[in-house]
């Protein structure tokens, strides 16, 4: 990494590559990367606002479908149902 690409320390407002990196966020939500894939993770959030917001949010659906909802895993087509009305409002 150099050291200008981030000088200020700040999250980048837009990310370069928004798809990409929402299929890398959330097979990591899914547990399918390990290791390595963590790391990337704490890259990415530390560098760009977007994917943090992204991740997050992610993450508290999952949270609360999981706990509130079902005692059962989130079914996909639920998730990107729910995802898909909120990018919209977005």
């Amino acid at each position: 990494m150099e050291m200008n690409d981030n000088p200020s320390g700040e999250r980048k407002k837009q990310c370069s590559d928004e798809s990409k990196c929402f299929q890398l966020l959330e097979s990591i939500l899914d547990g399918d990367l390990k290791d390595s894939g963590k790391e990337v993770l704490k890259e990415k959030l530390a560098k760009c606002q977007p994917c943090f917001e992204h991740y997050h949010l992610e993450q508290a659906i999952r949270d609360v479908l999981k706990t509130k909802c079902t005692k059962h895993a989130v079914p996909t087509e639920l998730a990107d149902c729910i995802r898909q009305k909120i990018q919209d409002i977005k």
